[in-house]
């Protein structure tokens, strides 16, 4: 699988589980998603991301619906897979921690969430709309692999390209480690 993330080379592409821990990534993903790497202690998750991170509100423009899907997709994970620990023990972590997630978890929406336009607003490159897929992995039940991808020749296309050019530069410094990108045996 790895070797797959690793062919997509216009976007970020990863697998990710019903938590929403990032399982395995391509190195532009790894560089899109670089926030979810700087929260010691914790495995890249979108969802602590999206809830105790402050920086998320900018990194999604349109956060309160990032934050509904978020938590419509943690709700379809649970009905799916109610004895699963990890799970519960991140949704109690996020309802303590967060208003914002216990007031949208006691709404109990649950929906397939699969393909679309987001807007990002990244660290590095700035504002990009891009298109989306998900698709659920045949052989490994509960894992998605997700591919962004920015429409031809438009600014988000560019900034992607820019963000393609930051990722290679990071790799050459001390700080980048390109195993970082793997972050399960996938």
């Amino acid at each position: 699988m790895q070797w797959a993330l690793d062919a997509v080379t216009a976007g970020p592409a990863f697998v990710r589980n019903g938590r929403m821990d990032l399982l395995a990534v391509n190195p532009l993903a790894r560089a899109f998603y670089s926030e979810l790497w700087d929260m010691p202690g914790q495995p890249p998750t979108i969802a602590r991301h999206a809830f105790l991170d402050e920086r998320a509100q900018v990194f999604y423009p349109d956060w309160d619906a990032f934050a509904d899907i978020t938590v419509a997709i943690l709700h379809t994970e649970a009905a799916r897979d109610p004895h699963n620990k990890e799970l519960h023990d991140l949704i109690g972590e996020l309802s303590t921690r967060s208003d914002e997630f216990r007031r949208r978890w006691s709404a109990h929406s649950v929906r397939h969430h699969g393909s679309g336009f987001k807007t990002f607003k990244h660290p590095v490159v700035g504002d990009m709309t891009l298109a989306y897929e998900g698709m659920q992995m045949e052989a490994e039940p509960g894992l998605t692999i997700t591919i962004h991808t920015a429409e031809p020749g438009s600014p988000s296309a560019e900034a992607m390209q820019l963000l393609a050019s930051w990722a290679a530069t990071e790799q050459d410094t001390a700080t980048w480690d390109p195993e970082a990108t793997r972050t399960d045996s996938l």
